[in-house]
């Protein structure tokens, strides 16, 4: 990623200098946090006074709190590279971690301030964001770049559709697709642009030999093919033909996927790691549509895309950024890449735990403690990284 404009500060913290940096804190600490709650109460052992079931508000928590945080403060880095202007810092950015917080402990103890209340707070945050990014991107002459305000836009429309259902039906199965969907075009869309980059990059300096193929016609032919399939799963994912769409989709983003010759970066673990991350958006499009046909549960796809692609992707982007944007070389340290591994082995022990019942205790478990594990490295590798000065 290009360097974003930055401002001289003469005091604060900075802390409070840049979107990345608290945003990427905070998603860390909840993306760890959040699960070290959840897996007691699954079992239990703890009550957490939120008026969702445990379930629910790990899902809520999982979509609309850690992936939000991690998206916003990727979308604050990026738009000012965009646009050229200055990143939001300071006391705006302040007030918007505040929402933020707000919103967390709102959902965690919705059960004792109301369900109303508490999606209000919640719902708040997201609705900042957009007219935050909507006010920048209204100054880039790049109008392509605007499209990710209508995965936005989807994104809160899936935040309200989960507490509507959860407040009358008592469950939100609609609003968690609309939003995992939302997510993973997003990932589409800013991943078709930062992997084949980096690699280009790369390579280029590196390896030389073939380069990324050059985005096409064909990348905005798999990115439409797939969010009709999404579509076609929110609204119906026990149809045939949502699964034929969905493995459609599979073939489409492989063949992506392929164009872009990760298996070339190896020796680049920040690099290799976005490709890792990538895979597992045809590989969840597979066993998603495979469970349109009764052959694999409907989890074991959804948990692939959420602790594989997202989970994969977003501490990806969050190593390669922090590096980047405070000036130190961009290099994955062993606790980076021990993340890395952790995050991929919660992904596939969670898959195992849908595939296999007999042994869904256990592998739930190990899944959990793989993902908390994995984001406990990044917080503390990462802590000094996102909380001190620039370097350069």
């Amino acid at each position: 990623m290009a360097p974003i404009p930055r401002l001289r500060f003469g005091s604060g913290p900075a802390l409070f200098s840049a979107g990345f940096r608290p945003f990427f804190l905070l998603g860390g600490v909840w993306a760890a946090v959040a699960i070290a709650l959840w897996l007691p109460a699954y079992f239990g052992e703890l009550t957490i006074a939120t008026a969702l079931s445990p379930l629910d508000w790990h899902m809520h928590e999982m979509l609309y709190g850690y992936v939000v945080a991690v998206i916003t403060g990727f979308l604050l880095t990026a738009i000012p590279n965009w646009t050229g202007r200055l990143p939001l810092h300071g006391w705006q950015l302040f007030w918007l971690i505040a929402v933020w917080l707000a919103g967390r402990l709102a959902m965690a103890y919705s059960a004792l301030i109301g369900a109303r209340v508490a999606a209000v707070a919640d719902l708040s945050f997201l609705a900042l964001v957009i007219v935050v990014s909507a006010r920048e991107l209204s100054h880039g002459a790049q109008s392509h770049n605007k499209r990710v305000l209508v995965a936005l836009l989807v994104l809160l429309a899936g935040n309200a559709i989960f507490h509507f259902e959860a407040f009358a039906e008592g469950t939100a199965n609609y609003g968690v697709r609309t939003g995992l969907s939302a997510v993973l075009v997003l990932i589409m869309l800013i991943g078709g642009r930062i992997i084949p980059s980096f690699t280009r990059s790369w390579l280029a300096r590196e390896n030389p030999g073939p380069l990324p193929a050059a985005p096409s016609r064909f990348d905005l032919f798999a990115i439409g093919a797939a969010a009709l399939s999404l579509f076609a799963w929110t609204v119906a994912p026990e149809a045939r033909a949502t699964g034929v769409a969905l493995i459609a989709a599979a073939a489409l983003h492989a063949i992506r996927l392929l164009r872009w010759h990760g298996e070339r970066t190896w020796r680049d673990r920040l690099v290799l790691i976005l490709h890792v991350g990538y895979f597992f958006v045809p590989l969840g499009f597979l066993l998603t549509g495979l469970s349109a046909f009764g052959l694999t549960p409907l989890s074991a796809g959804v948990h692939i895309w959420t602790i594989g692609t997202i989970g994969t992707m977003t501490l990806a982007v969050m190593t390669r950024a922090s590096l980047g944007h405070t000036g130190r070389a961009l290099i994955a340290s062993s606790g980076a890449q021990a993340a890395y591994a952790l995050v991929i082995i919660a992904a596939l022990t969670r898959v195992c735990a849908a595939l296999r019942p007999e042994l869904s205790a256990v592998l739930l478990i190990a899944s959990a403690v793989a993902w908390v594990s994995a984001f406990s490295l990044f917080i503390a590798g990462y802590f000094g990284v996102l909380t001190s000065p620039r370097r350069g």
